[in-house]
């Protein structure tokens, strides 16, 4: 099984765009890059989709390669294929961390999402996101918290997983 991200932090955005991605999101993407070795940058693709979409998701090569893989297997020509093929083929950055650890981020990218000064980075299994961090107060994670709130005192999510099966 592939390494998974983990965890959330707040990281500076610099004028041109530069924000150091969690070390331990670095690790990952070295990981899930067939072509990384010591010594180069690990690649990613940074998918930034729709106009509902307001965060980055970030990708690490063998994750995008599934997605691929997938969209690869829906009918030529049919609309649901031509449609994931915008949002994720033409909707798309790929690129790498540079030397430091960093992430350049275009300006077309960090105004789709608001960003400025800061980045919030959460895990998301084999993706990380990039968010404004207060869009992701206001409605993500209040979005979570209402649904919580909306569960038994006893609730425990874990419950869910029961309801998978066993062989995936």
């Amino acid at each position: 099984m592939t390494r998974r991200f983990r965890g959330e932090s707040h990281h500076k955005v610099d004028a041109k765009g530069r924000v150091s991605i969690p070390a331990s999101f670095r690790r990952v993407l070295e990981a899930g890059d067939p072509d990384w070795t010591e010594g180069l940058n690990p690649n990613l693709v940074i998918v930034y989709g729709d106009h509902r979409r307001k965060f980055l998701e970030c990708y690490t090569i063998e994750a995008i390669d599934e997605v691929d893989r997938k969209i690869d297997s829906l009918p030529r020509g049919s609309k649901e294929r031509k449609i994931l093929q915008r949002l994720y083929h033409g909707q798309s950055l790929p690129t790498n961390v540079d030397e430091t650890g960093r992430l350049v981020l275009p300006a077309k990218l960090r105004e789709k999402i608001g960003l400025e000064n800061e980045a919030f980075f959460i895990a998301a299994g084999d993706t990380f996101q990039i968010w404004n961090p207060e869009t992701y107060e206001r409605e993500e994670m209040a979005e979570t918290e209402a649904w919580l709130d909306e569960q038994p005192e006893d609730f425990d999510p874990l419950i869910f997983l029961d309801q998978v099966r066993g062989d995936e």
